[in-house]
Formats: structure tokens, sequence, C-alpha cells
């Protein structure tokens, strides 16, 4: 039943092309975000069985994802996501997300954080040191270091704990992730008791993050617990459940998600941003004189975030073509009205920053890699909503504050003395199931600036 003064969704894909879309679903999701998104702001993806929705308007993400939110729970792909990532932050929901949300949201306060600028300069430093050993020899994977680079920090500012002793972390949590993936893709149709090759090794990998979260705990209960950092807080809550083996599976749940959620998706926009810095030589010699005219030959400290004023539009530009958190899948708990569009209860609903930052009405050629865009200079009147790398509402992205000053502060720390160049030959392909990762990596050569 539609309710009354409302309209039914009707455009969208039918017949063969309906077909296309539902493997789509299965195979390429950005593929069929792309496709939906040529057929309007408001379409239906699904056939009369499945009632899947695509909203692309920015009037349309501030209502799901902020206005109502409470009626939109997490959707399609990431509710079987949860066999790999457990009840964390990310997947859980009610009372426990909100409680989890109250636990860990401390950790993550500006003057906290800024008194973490050291901590992430420090590892910068790291990194260029690490890179200038690569210096004009064989290509070096960005990606794969700016992945050691982002747990690092992660380790230091949000668990007071140096990740480098458990050097298995980082391959566990990419088999962890491509697990979560293909829950998501086969929607948990694919018995879990199977031997599969991958099967067993999300079982490994998860067993090696138990292991490692246990000897976290133990550390830290060794040397006291008192802190203000993201474990010792969760120390502290799930030391409160009636039953210890709930406690210890909840602080893995948890602690597991806060590390892959926070790391990676730090990790992909930096490699997204030198990937697009290496296209544009003239955007990369500007980020260049920016980072010496501010720092000359020092290391920066929290004052400079404001004062890199354009390295932080790169930022911003990477993050507009290739948002950290592309799709956002939420389920209508109540029948609803989005945009004037009836919306029945249990339908899934789907807003996808990627091709909302693409949006023509609202992006002047919109696939053309521009820093310019976020000029505070340059007048605009986009809504705020067009813009949405974090996401938006309630479950707005808690590190969002960490991962800016961390995507700042190393781009402008590698590029004032090193420069990275790709091979034209490359071809850099987005990963379409979970993230905008580089799938495979992103090789680039290592000089020295004169």
């Amino acid at each position: 039943m539609t309710i009354a003064g409302t309209r039914r969704v009707t455009a969208g894909p039918t017949g063969a092309a309906m077909l296309r879309t539902l493997w789509q679903l299965a195979q390429d999701r950005l593929g069929m975000m792309r496709t939906a998104a040529s057929y309007g702001d408001v379409v239906r993806l699904g056939p009369s069985f499945k009632r899947l929705y695509f909203f692309n308007h920015p009037d349309h993400a501030k209502y799901v994802l902020a206005d109502n939110s409470q009626n939109y729970h997490k959707g399609v792909g990431l509710a079987q996501a949860r066999r790999a990532l457990g009840d964390g932050l990310l997947t859980s929901e009610g009372e426990l997300w909100r409680k989890q949300r109250r636990v860990i949201q401390p950790a993550f306060q500006a003057k906290r954080i800024a008194a973490q600028a050291g901590v992430v300069v420090e590892e910068a430093a790291g990194l260029v040191q690490r890179l200038r050993a690569h210096r004009d020899g064989a290509p070096v994977d960005i990606v794969k270091e700016m992945t050691g680079l982002t747990l690092g920090v992660l380790g230091r500012t949000l668990l007071d704990s140096d990740l480098s002793e458990h050097r298995s972390v980082g391959h566990s949590f990419e088999v962890m992730q491509d697990q979560a993936m293909f829950e998501m893709v086969t929607m948990g149709s694919v018995p879990t008791w199977l031997p599969l090759p991958h099967q067993l090794r999300f079982r490994r990998a998860r067993r090696d993050l138990q292991r490692v979260v246990d000897a976290l705990v133990t550390e830290r209960r060794a040397r006291g617990e008192e802190g203000d950092d993201a474990l010792s807080r969760l120390i502290v809550s799930t030391r409160q459940e009636a039953d210890p083996r709930v406690g210890r599976l909840r602080m893995r749940d948890e602690l597991v998600t806060l590390l892959l959620a926070g790391h990676e998706t730090t990790a992909s926009t930096l490699g997204w941003t030198f990937h697009l810095l290496d296209r544009h030589p003239e955007v990369l010699e500007r980020v260049r004189a920016e980072a010496v005219e501010v720092l000359g030959d020092r290391q920066p400290v929290y004052e400079d975030l404001a004062r890199l004023r354009f390295t932080a539009q790169v930022i911003n530009e990477a993050m507009r073509l290739y948002p950290p958190v592309w799709m956002l899948s939420r389920i209508a708990q109540q029948p609803d009205v989005i945009g004037g569009y009836h919306v029945p209860g249990g339908s899934d609903v789907l807003i996808c920053p990627y091709t909302l930052h693409r949006h023509p009405e609202f992006w002047d050629d919109p696939d053309r890699f521009d820093p310019d865009r976020f000029d505070p200079a340059r007048p605009n009147d986009r809504p705020r909503y067009a813009y949405v790398p974090f996401g938006a509402g309630p479950r707005f992205c808690v590190g969002n504050h960490l991962g800016l000053m961390e995507a700042t502060f190393v781009t402008a720390m590698v590029v004032r003395e090193l420069r990275l160049t790709g091979d034209p030959a490359y071809q850099v392909v987005p990963e379409p199931m979970l993230s905008l990762r580089i799938k495979g990596g992103l090789p680039m050569r290592v000089t020295v600036v004169s």
C-alpha cells in the first residue's frame, strides 16, 4: 500500500537491463551505482520481489542518514559482513551501537587528537625515510607503505601500543576485509562450514587477530589500565560483561573493527591522492610550493594544519572522486516517504557518495580532478549533503579529524622531499565491492627532490 499523497518509484531498469543490474549487484556494485545514476535521482533497482531503491540527491542523503536515521538500520551487505567483523561499531545497531559509541567517542575528541599531532609527524617522517631508501631503485608499493603508516599511527594514537611488534596484523586485516567483501557479495549464501581456501584463510586470520587482541590487553593490564586511549576504555567497558567470554568476544569485535575501519580508509585516501598528484603535475607543484612555504625545512606542528590549505583541498578532492566510504546501505524499518516517494517497510535503500560526489547538478565537470572546488574563497551554493565522504548523521565517522590530519601532514611531508612517479602503462582499477581500494597495489618509483 502506498501512503496517500506520495508517488511510487517507477524509474529504473526493466527486462534485460534488470537482469544486468542483478548481475552487477553480485559482481560490480560500483558499475551498478553508475547505471542507477543514469536513470535519475530516485530509482528502483530490484524486481517485484526485491525492494531495492537508489536515492541520489543531497536532500535524500540528509533525510536517510540524519533527519530520520532511526528508521534506517545497516542494510544490504553490511549485515552479512557481521560474520567477519562481528558486532563492532561498524555493524552493530541500537543500544549496543550507542553504548559502543559512548565508550569510544572520548578517544577522538578534538583536543586529544591535536595532542597526537607529534605522533603522526613521527610516523610520517619514518615513512619518508623508508621511501627515500627506495630512491632510483625498483618501484615501491605505495598503498602497502601507506597501510603500514596508518596502522602505526592508529596503534600509537588510539591504543598507546606499538603494532610493529605484531607484524602479521596487516595481512590478517586484509584477509578479514576480503572475507567481509565476500560475505557482502554472496549475501551470506555460501555455507561457512565449507573448507574453501578463503574460508580457511579467514579462520586463521580471525585466530591471529584474537591472539593480537589478547596480547595487547595483557600488556596493557600489566602496566595499568588507566588512560584516555581507546584500548583502556574498551578494557574497562568489556570487563563489565557478566560473562568473561562475552567480554573477550566484544573486545575482539570492537578492536578489530576500530583498527580495520580506521587504518584502511586513510591508507586508501592517501593512495588515491598520490595517484592523482602523479597524473596532475601542476597540482603536485602547488602542494610542494605550499609545503616549502609553510614548513620550510622543519617538521609540521598541529598549528600548521590550518596553514596547509591547498594540501587540504587536494585531500578533499581526492575523497570526492574516491570517497573512503563509497556506498551506504540501509533497511527501512517502517514505511516512509523520501523526497515525496513512498518506501515500503523492509526496503533496501542505497545512498552512494561516489555518484553523489559526481552529480552534474552540483559539481561542474564532475569527473575532473580540481582541488580548487574546495577553495573557501570560491563561492558555491552546493547543499551540505552533496559531499559526504565520512557519512553523515549519528553514524558520522568518528575518526574523521585524525584521518584528515594524517592525510594532510603525510602528503605535505612526502611531496616536499620526494617525487613519486607511476608507470604510465599501469592501469589503476577501483576495487568495486567494499571500498575504492587500488586493486593490486600502486607501484611508484621514488626520487629525491633536489
